[in-house]
């Protein structure tokens, strides 16, 4: 459904996309991630016929990308949106859903995006999320077979985010191919069927998130005070704690034991100090995302 081949944009002298390469298969979600100026926003763009290339090959739908012969065909989410301030919220989604064929019932995806109670404030009176989740509305209006969403949960709060990951997930179940992107690792590790992860113009890394993050140590990781004394600790169990964040602690080096967890949890107790986070498993896709762009 897209196809990108040795895809390059400069800006002068800056490359901010450098020679990259993937497919998104029929179906598939897949989630491209990164630092802010790793590319993602361009190469999203440039899919979405909105900038142009320097070089390589991007096909959508078995036609070059922004092509006017799938237009009909595409949906996008851009990462900022900016209708004319005085348009109503329902004015807006039927104005857009007059533009294709068979499109979704504008009402029905007002209550279905929590929109209906703002249906006639004027747009530049709607919050951050209430702009996020129209512009989310106006991008599957008409049924596309391709979605583009760029940062499609930022500015929402929690309910919104969930009920954005709802309709991600309808989509999906319909067929529709869907890339995005997102700051969210936990989020994207959910929900992706494959994840590419850009630094400073270049694919680092691409699979599944459990392929990436498969063969990677399995390790003990626990949330505790944010003080702990972990040279103590590590003196304790016999082995070195790592702080891996404010109040999240590894320890490193160690495969995880049923004597390690027990002396992990018997020295907090000893101290009167409450263990509220233990876990054991792989590294997170967020580890392997902090490795490969750092």
């Amino acid at each position: 459904m897209i196809h990108v081949s040795s895809l390059t944009k400069r800006y002068g002298a800056l490359v901010a996309v450098d020679d990259v390469s993937f497919d998104v298969a029929p179906g598939e979600l897949f989630v491209l991630l990164g630092p802010n100026g790793a590319g993602k926003t361009t190469t999203v763009e440039i899919l979405e016929g909105l900038r142009k290339a320097d070089d390589g090959t991007t096909i959508v739908l078995d036609a070059p990308a922004g092509s006017r012969a799938i237009s009909s065909s595409v949906g996008v989410m851009p990462q900022e949106s900016d209708l004319y301030a005085g348009i109503k919220t329902a004015e807006a989604l039927r104005l857009f859903a007059s533009f294709y064929d068979d499109p979704e019932d504008p009402d029905a995806l007002m209550e279905r995006f929590d929109l209906d109670r703002v249906r006639k404030t004027n747009y530049r009176r709607l919050s951050g999320g209430e702009k996020r989740r129209l512009s989310l509305a106006i991008a599957i209006v008409g049924r596309p077979k391709v979605v583009f969403l760029d940062e499609p949960t930022a500015g929402m709060d929690v309910e919104g985010r969930a009920t954005t990951w709802s309709i991600v997930d309808e989509l999906k179940q319909r067929g529709t191919t869907i890339m995005l992107t997102t700051h969210l690792l936990d989020e994207a590790e959910r929900v992706a069927d494959r994840v590419g992860i850009l630094h400073r113009g270049k694919l680092v890394a691409l699979g599944s998130p459990s392929q990436l993050t498969s063969g990677r140590s399995t390790e003990l990781t626990f949330s505790g005070d944010a003080d702990v004394d972990t040279e103590a600790l590590g003196a304790a169990i016999g082995a070195r704690v790592a702080r891996a964040a404010k109040g999240v602690y590894r320890v490193a080096n160690m495969p995880p034991t049923p004597r390690l967890v027990s002396d992990v949890t018997k020295w907090f107790a000893s101290r009167d100090l409450l263990v509220r986070r233990l876990d054991v498993g792989p590294r997170s896709l967020e580890e392997f995302y902090l490795e490969v762009t750092r």
